[in-house]
């Protein structure tokens, strides 16, 4: 009988969509939610979303670039530094991995046997101990740039979800109405999907994002109106 397994492979992919996606949505929205309770024109509402979007998408990806590139220099150093000791202490990493494979429950013949054979190829067996002993795989060499696209490209696209009634509404108020609607929705399903690629309970999640996202909107809106 034919046994499939589900499972999600494109982790680095889905998470930066989640960070860009989530921020988008949730931002602009409060920013525009705001703006609305102290102007009467559309077009700044609009004006002051979009320089939001592309500031936010800009800063978004830069940090996603940089946590990228972070993430593959920790791991550059740490490979160099594992080199290093399986030159200098050989012995000292065999203990190691042998204290791997104990925990895994095989016997100590077992144990000695393995070890040698990984010894006989020295890349093997740092790639086998920046796994099981760091807890490190080796980055894609693109990740950096990706993460940046991905996370900047996933802003953009939450960001004018809330600003797209105040280019169909006449005021800013009846924007906000239905910008709050649409924007809600929205996050409900986000919500949904990301609890759901996550295995978190997809409803509670959708729930969630949902209410983080009116929260947001509501203070900024109420702060707005106090100081005007």
């Amino acid at each position: 009988m034919y046994h499939y397994e589900n499972h999600t492979t494109n982790s680095d992919f889905i998470t930066d969509v989640v960070i860009g996606m989530s921020d988008g949505l949730t931002v602009p929205f409060a920013l525009a939610a705001g703006v609305s309770g102290v102007v009467a024109s559309n077009a700044i509402v609009i004006t002051a979303g979009i320089a939001e979007i592309i500031a936010g998408s800009i800063a978004m990806g830069l940090g996603g670039y940089l946590a990228g590139t972070t993430e593959i220099h920790h791991y550059q150093a740490e490979l160099k530094r594992e080199y290093g000791e399986v030159e200098l202490y050989p012995e000292k990493e065999k203990e190691e991995v042998r204290e791997i494979f104990k925990d895994y429950g095989f016997s100590e013949q077992s144990q000695h046997l393995l070890v040698e054979e990984l010894a006989k190829d020295k890349h093997k067996w740092v790639d086998f101990m920046m796994r099981f002993e760091l807890g490190l795989e080796k980055p894609n060499p693109n990740r950096a740039r990706n993460s940046a696209l991905t996370i900047g490209g996933a802003y953009i696209v939450g960001g004018f979800i809330p600003l797209v009634p105040y280019f169909l509404t006449p005021t800013p108020t009846q924007g906000l109405k239905f910008s709050a609607v649409v924007t809600l929705i929205c996050l409900f399903i986000f919500g949904y999907f990301k609890s759901k690629v996550t295995d978190q309970p997809p409803i509670m999640g959708a729930f969630k994002v949902t209410i983080i996202g009116a929260l947001a909107a509501s203070v900024a809106f109420a702060i707005a109106r106090a100081i005007s």
